[in-house]
């Protein structure tokens, strides 16, 4: 129980970062300068509790190159995301390749997160 608690904040920003661009995507372009902020604050409270929470779980067991594999396509995931994002916020660039890349990158985060936890092994030292 004590690994699932170290997930909770991660879960509950990851739920209001995903409820949050949701709510900024109905309100339509221009982007909603105050929800945009939310989402990105958010966002970011997300990647922080989601690292702090991870490296402290792989410093605590020997290396697994899959596990390490996945945790590095999660962080290029993450900056897809940032990077996907500002540009949309931009408004100049082919929103719709952006949004669908952010979308992608949106999915594909948590699959690799959810991955490498149900990989890790459970032994710690």
């Amino acid at each position: 129980m004590e690994i699932a608690s170290k997930f909770i904040f991660p879960a509950i920003a990851f739920a209001l970062t995903i409820a949050s661009a949701v709510w900024l995507s109905s309100t339509g372009k221009p982007l909603n300068t105050a929800i945009f902020t939310v989402h990105k604050l958010l966002a970011l409270a997300l990647v922080v509790l989601t690292a702090v929470q991870g490296y402290s779980l792989l410093k605590s067991v020997t290396f697994q190159p899959v596990i390490i594999a996945l945790v590095v396509f999660a962080g290029v995931c993450v900056v897809a995301l940032f990077a996907t994002g500002a540009l949309m916020s931009i408004g100049k660039v082919a929103y719709g390749v952006m949004r669908t890349v952010h979308i992608i990158a949106a999915v594909l985060l948590p699959v690799a997160l959810i991955a490498s936890v149900y990989l890790f092994p459970w032994r710690l030292k």
